[in-house]
């Protein structure tokens, strides 16, 4: 087929959501979902944590990726700048976007400025942020995703629901029912008798793409990092697809969020060996792919920089909340994490999901929302999402902190203006709770009275905790109460009071 192909599937809108425990009752209930993403990212998990085990300096490396992030997120305005520079003197037009609708009229600006209604996108975590690929089809132009988990997500009319593999709910013969089906309507069919063969798979994904490749004047991508010396633009992918889509439209567009840039180039040696092997666990990325500016006769012959910020900059005042900003998107904390294994990427509402969305969500889109409210509590605190990221977040820190700021409120930065936010509703009985805990615990005397009563009164303990308690209760059990107080025990060992 030839010619322009109008109406392909966008990404479907998160619409909104409700709280994520609502969303995950529905995600856990269903067997297959559930057998999907248990083998995926049991593979993935243990499959990584060989490759980690292969490097003796492996925690150096880490610390040296936090200390990268960290120093360029306290003088991000400096390198901003700098990268500027780097990419105007290298023949781009950068672009700055402060929020998803700036972002979205810029691309679309500038795709129609080109006389051309297709494009053809990789690497495009940001643009499902924005919704660009929504604005692109109201305004009449036709996007395609070339990875092949987006595109199988795009032809199913789904969306992504983990940050390196997409279409990870999907097991092979859905994907081959989704091919079968949808493919001919939006390009080169599917062969007659596709079987779900990982390879047959792959080969008909080759050629319905290839003509995209070949046909569009026009490329979207984001990037993985920009070098702020040389303003040059990193994309790591698998497949090649990417690089396809780099070079072949005369035209390209990258939308990168502000916290991607890195000082130097030698910073690059850092991230080249972490990123791989906690994202897909191979030693080396497949496809590495870097530009710079543009080259007369190699490559586009225009690139525009769409600098995003959406929330960035508000999350950067935070200062405990900051530390999501140095996430690589490489979604080990998703392969380890036994929340994310059992509810899946949907339940989260937001591109990002998993423990890495649990605190970049909330901070980018504030916590107004039924589910941005929620996303600080969809973790069991067990700190395994900290020990395996590759630039030391501290995710169990950064969801405490966000769940103090749901309940009680406070101040936070938005659109750069200090504001005070007023608790999230539905926490009224856990600010009573901890009111009466602080009461408890500043008057010695009386916890010591509570306690004894409790220890003598063990054996009335109920299963369940009546009225706002028994949200707690529906999913744990009421601990054991002990025969005697951590207080008397000390006194009668040691002889003194406690």
């Amino acid at each position: 087929m030839s010619g322009t192909f109008m109406g392909m599937p966008a990404f479907p809108a998160f619409p909104a959501f409700p709280a994520f425990p609502d969303a995950a009752r529905e995600a856990v209930a269903d067997p297959v979902l559930r057998a999907n993403l248990r083998r995926a990212t049991h593979t993935i998990r243990d499959k990584r944590a060989r490759a980690v085990a292969e490097l003796a300096d492996w925690d150096r490396l880490r610390a040296a990726g936090k200390a990268i992030k960290d120093h360029t997120l306290r003088h991000l305005d400096r390198y901003l700048v700098q990268l500027e520079e780097a990419v105007t003197a290298a023949g781009g037009t950068v672009h700055w976007a402060a929020d998803a609708d700036e972002a979205n009229r810029i691309v679309t600006g500038l795709v129609l400025a080109t006389g051309h209604r297709e494009v053809v996108k990789v690497k495009s975590m940001a643009t499902q942020e924005i919704g660009l690929n929504e604005a692109l089809e109201a305004a009449g132009i036709a996007a395609y995703e070339t990875d092949l988990a987006e595109l199988i997500v795009q032809l199913g009319h789904d969306r992504p629901s983990h940050i390196v593999v997409p279409a990870i709910h999907r097991n092979r013969a859905e994907i081959r029912e989704v091919f079968a089906a949808e493919m001919g309507r939006w390009g080169r069919p599917a062969p007659e008798g596709l079987g779900d063969d990982p390879r047959e798979l792959a080969e008909a994904a080759r050629l319905h793409l290839r003509e995209k490749f070949l046909r569009a004047k026009v490329g979207i991508s984001g990037a993985n990092f920009m070098v702020a010396e040389t303003g040059t633009m990193v994309v790591f992918e698998s497949e090649g697809n990417g690089r396809m889509c780099l070079t072949l439209p005369e035209t390209l567009i990258s939308v990168v969020g502000i916290e991607k840039v890195v000082p130097a180039f030698r910073d690059l040696e850092i991230f080249l060996q972490t990123l791989p092997r906690s994202s897909t666990a191979e030693r080396m990325n497949p496809y590495t792919t870097m530009w710079t500016g543009t080259t007369d006769g190699d490559g586009p012959s225009a690139f525009h920089l769409v600098l995003l910020d959406n929330g960035r900059t508000d999350t950067l005042a935070d200062e405990v909340g900051r530390q999501a900003l140095r996430c690589i998107r490489c979604s080990a904390c998703l392969n380890v994490c036994p929340v994310y294994e059992r509810a899946g990427g949907h339940a989260y509402g937001s591109v990002y999901p998993g423990p890495i969305g649990a605190v970049l969500s909330p901070q980018l889109r504030g916590t107004a929302s039924a589910i941005d409210a929620s996303l600080p509590y969809a973790s069991t605190l067990c700190g395994a999402c900290y020990e395996v990221c590759p630039v030391a977040i501290d995710i169990p820190e950064v969801l405490v902190h966000l769940r103090e700021r749901v309940a009680q409120g406070g101040p936070v930065t938005r659109e750069g203006i200090r504001v005070r936010i007023r608790p999230a509703r539905g926490h009224t009985a856990e600010r009573a709770a901890m009111r009466a805990a602080r009461l408890l615990l500043d008057r010695p005397g009386a916890l010591r009275a509570g306690e004894r009563l409790l220890a003598r009164a063990r054996r009335l303990r109920p299963r369940r905790l009546p009225g706002p308690g028994r949200a707690w209760t529906d999913s744990r059990e009421l601990p054991e109460l002990p025969a005697q107080s951590f207080r008397d025990w000390w006194a009668r060992e040691r002889g003194d009071r406690a």
